[in-house]
């Protein structure tokens, strides 16, 4: 259906109308039915994205959204600003592999992080470019893993943004490549086996669309260097189906940890002698009720990450030869903050979430509290990960007026000091963040941290972004975004609402957030930015909603459930349709958050209840939107994106455009270049000072 709207625009004489033509999108007869219940679903055929029509309609819409954009005035000084601040050297944290020291590093704006490698004389070269993959920047490095001794590496890469990787196997010496290519491989990471082989992880390739079609069927291979990829032999999954499949090797090349789930929560325990010839893959863990990793091992001694009987997470210890959870012994306890584990040189570091900001300790192998590790500032704490010999191990921190900065720490001494601080041209000290507590509607308290520029008026009409996702444990916390201290530097505030359905408070606040108490994670976004107004931040017509894939589908439900709360709206790459979200790709796995529509009656009318495809209704005002996704996403298809977009255009009141914004080439967001990523962020920020009511950037 077309539709037209009139929208105000600039021109050089100043403020006229123009019109905005939606592309013509047809309206199929599919109807399914629910226990009973028929639903229609007129855009099916977008789900087709093999299909010439798709590929015209997605053209269509780009053409008009571009067409929107290019009008907007200060889009240019935009772009100029993001990319002065965003071209600045970064360097990744270095690791040693056999003779080599690696490391990566962006001079700026490269599209791509280059790997270089330093020998024994401190003498530097380019190890890996994965600029030189593609013209376009659009094919990413998506792993690397070398052998045992350091002389052989995998490589994965990522064409598109897609989730499946090709990897390519090299001398790591000579950097020549070894034998063919590896391909359809597919959440794995590689894990080598001494110097002859390693595992990994796939699914078969999929009847229809790799991008769309459902795979559910996950299974650990092993690829023995110099044989065909047909002829690597399955480890486990040939059995007994699983959605989820990983397998890794501790440090020693004694064991082969297995892990198997169905959902992203909750995974079944294995573990494999590689010293014995044929010996039995030994059960460990024989269920899905809980989250458990075997992070390190001393001889047979196992130390496991769980959250069996501790849902903020503690490292227990049992041994290889009576290894079920009755023998476990807590190594380090659980707290009322949320663990998350790691080690290297010789120690173990408790990372600590508390009210969504870290604390770190040490601990020797013992169990024995060494020091805590203090750091620079409040805010995120990561890293502390490394080899058991290693003398130096490092971290980085940051906040949301913090750009990241590695630290290189001494684990015997606990000496501490700035190994790389990125010179960003942001004056950090003019900005503050401050954490509030919020009442949600059910009464529970909700945190936020709110950042903007010192000495910020409460009148109500700042420009504020309010930013959340809500779910699959996830932990928002503080961290620096270029994209972020541009809008800062324009007067915007920046909202981060730590929801329920993530993890910041451990697997009440993640179980809080789910199946049938998802709504929780709305009201919970709402209230946020109910606050915002109340104490002034802001005002409807100056507030945006912002979320990313789950944080999508908030952006979603909030905006179909109070569309007069906000002025934008900025769903990226969201599950819209969660109806049918299970039969794409790996989706079912999602469904220990959102359960699906045929488990029950109840649980179907749930999601019809909250569903953003199933919910835009003609006769409101939606807020201004702009929907992005990527062609290439076989993560969260862009089905979801197309569908919803499609809803909102047809049924729209008013002149609040709705846009959807399809980068092509492009996935769920890893590996993206950097040149896409700042005019994504260009784009999504000009759009919502505009539609705000700004003429000209609104510097404060």
């Amino acid at each position: 259906m077309k539709k037209t709207f009139l929208l105000m625009a600039l021109t050089t004489a100043g403020v006229s109308f123009a019109q905005i033509k939606y592309p013509e999108t047809k309206k199929g007869e599919t109807i399914d039915t629910y226990f009973d219940a028929k639903v229609s679903d007129p855009y099916r055929w977008l789900e087709d994205d093999k299909s010439a029509e798709t590929g015209s309609w997605v053209k269509a819409e780009n053409e008009v959204t571009y067409g929107y954009l290019n009008q907007i005035p200060f889009r240019g000084e935009l772009k100029n600003r993001m990319e002065k601040l965003w071209n600045y050297e970064r360097i990744s944290p270095p690791f040693t592999e056999g003779q080599f020291t690696y490391y990566s590093k962006n001079n700026g704006l490269q599209n791509q992080s280059v790997v270089y490698r330093k020998n024994k004389n401190g003498n530097d070269e380019v190890f890996l470019d994965p600029n030189t993959f593609s013209k376009d920047g659009t094919t990413s490095l998506g792993g690397l893993n070398f052998s045992k001794d350091g002389n052989k590496a995998a490589y994965a890469i990522s064409e598109g943004g897609s989730d499946w990787r090709k990897v390519i196997i090299i001398d790591a010496l000579s950097k020549k490549v070894l034998e063919d290519t590896l391909v359809d491989i597919k959440f794995s990471d590689v894990s080598w086996l001494g110097n002859e082989g390693f595992y990994y992880s796939s699914y078969e390739k999929p009847k229809g669309s790799e991008l769309s079609a459902k795979t559910d069927e996950h299974k650990l291979y092993y690829h023995k260097l110099g044989t065909a990829q047909k002829e690597d032999k399955v480890i486990f999954g040939a059995d007994q189906k699983r959605r989820y499949v990983g397998g890794y090797v501790t440090e020693d090349n004694r064991y082969l940890v297995i892990t198997a789930a169905n959902s992203t929560y909750g995974n079944e325990l294995y573990i494999k002698d590689l010293t014995k010839p044929n010996s039995p893959i030994i059960t460990i863990v024989d269920n899905l009720n809980s989250d458990n990793s075997i992070i390190e091992n001393e001889g047979t001694k196992l130390f496991i990450e769980t959250d069996l009987n501790a849902p903020n997470k503690r490292v227990v210890t049992v041994d290889v030869s009576n290894p079920k959870p009755e023998n476990w012994k807590d190594f380090i306890k659980e707290t009322k903050d949320i663990l998350t584990p790691s080690t290297g040189g010789g120690f173990f570091f408790a990372n600590y979430t508390k009210d969504a900001v870290s604390f770190v300790q040490q601990y020797d192998y013992n169990g024995k509290l060494v020091r805590e590790i203090k750091l620079p500032a409040v805010g995120s704490a990561s890293g502390f990960g490394g080899k058991k010999d290693e003398k130096t191990l490092y971290y980085g921190f940051t906040n949301y007026t913090t750009p990241g900065t590695i630290y290189a720490l001494e684990p015997k001494s606990g000496k501490s000091e700035v190994y790389q601080k990125p010179k960003v041209d942001f004056k950090s000290e003019n900005y503050e963040s401050k954490q509030v507590f919020y009442t949600s509607k059910d009464g529970t308290k909700i945190p936020m941290i709110i950042t903007y520029k010192k000495g910020l008026k409460l009148d109500g009409k700042n420009p504020t972004i309010l930013y959340g996702y809500g779910g699959f444990n996830v932990s928002l916390t503080p961290s620096f975004s270029v994209a972020n201290a541009v809008w800062l530097e324009n007067g915007g505030v920046y909202a981060v609402a730590n929801l329920r359905g993530g993890g910041e408070y451990g697997k009440k606040w993640h179980d809080a957030g789910t199946k049938l108490q998802k709504q929780n994670v709305f009201n919970d976004f709402i209230a946020a930015g109910e606050y915002l107004i109340a104490q002034k931040y802001t005002s409807s017509d100056f507030l945006a909603i912002r979320g990313g894939s789950n944080g999508g589908l908030l952006v979603g439900a909030t905006m179909t459930q109070r569309p007069d709360l906000m002025k934008v709206a900025l769903p990226a790459v969201g599950v819209m349709d969660m109806l049918r979200y299970h039969t794409f790709t790996a989706g079912a796995g999602w469904a220990y958050d959102y359960g699906t529509a045929q488990d029950s009656k109840e649980m179907f009318e749930y999601l019809k209840g909250y569903s953003p495809v199933q919910n835009v209704k003609k006769g409101v005002q939606y807020p201004a939107t702009m929907v992005t996704t990527g062609d290439h996403d076989d993560r969260v298809v862009p089905a979801h994106s197309f569908k919803f977009a499609a809803e909102l255009q047809e049924k729209q009141t008013g002149n609040n455009p709705v846009l959807i914004r399809i980068d092509v080439k492009a996935g769920h967001g890893a590996g993206k270049s950097v040149a896409a990523t700042i005019q994504e962020n260009v784009d999504i920020q000009a759009f919502t000072l505009y539609n705000m009511g700004f003429k000209a950037l609104p510097k404060k």
